[in-house]
């Protein structure tokens, strides 16, 4: 295997890698200083609610599952707020991926489109040996010379399922 084809499989990689990130951190979101507080003080105003069950203090209760419902319905509308900046921000972001990956791509295919990536024996492409050769088999090895095209066709989809299967091992929260 030539170094070429390590360094596009690489990039290739390190591009799914950017894309598969982008995906899980959108996924996950994350929770604010003020949404956490409002979370606990929504708990312990419940938990108060909850104490107060006798029916001299039932208004009281009352009042407290009230305040509650209002916190939460605050907290609805932060969580709202903040899921909307979020989307535009990483909308942004994938839309940058998105153009620096047909650029590289670009220059990829111009970089490798008069010279194969890399050869391989025979026999490894042996169904699928013609759709994968750039100008048939080298006559002095008896090899398939493999283009930029299938290649990067290869190396994305093999690429995508390593991230797939590996981001969430090495991403996680």
């Amino acid at each position: 295997m030539s170094l070429a084809a390590t360094f596009v499989f690489l990039l290739v990689s390190a591009l799914q890698m950017l894309d598969r990130a982008l995906d899980l951190a959108k996924k996950r979101g994350s929770i604010t200083d003020q949404q956490l507080k409002l979370r606990l003080e929504i708990t312990q105003i419940l938990k108060e609610a909850s104490a107060l069950s006798t029916p001299s203090t039932f208004a009281q209760a009352a009042k407290l599952k009230r305040l509650a419902a209002a916190k939460e319905k605050e907290l609805a509308k932060l969580q709202e707020q903040d899921i909307k900046g979020k989307q535009s921000l990483y909308n942004q972001y994938g839309r940058v991926l998105l153009f620096t990956k047909v650029l590289i791509y670009g220059l990829l295919i111009l970089w490798f489109w008069s010279v194969p990536v890399t050869t391989v024996p025979k026999h490894l492409l042996q169904p699928f040996g013609r759709m994968f050769s750039w100008r048939g088999v080298d006559a002095a090895t008896g090899h398939v010379m493999v283009g930029i095209l299938p290649w990067l066709f290869l190396t994305s989809r093999v690429s995508k399922l390593l991230c797939q299967k590996l981001a969430p091992i090495f991403l996680h929260p």
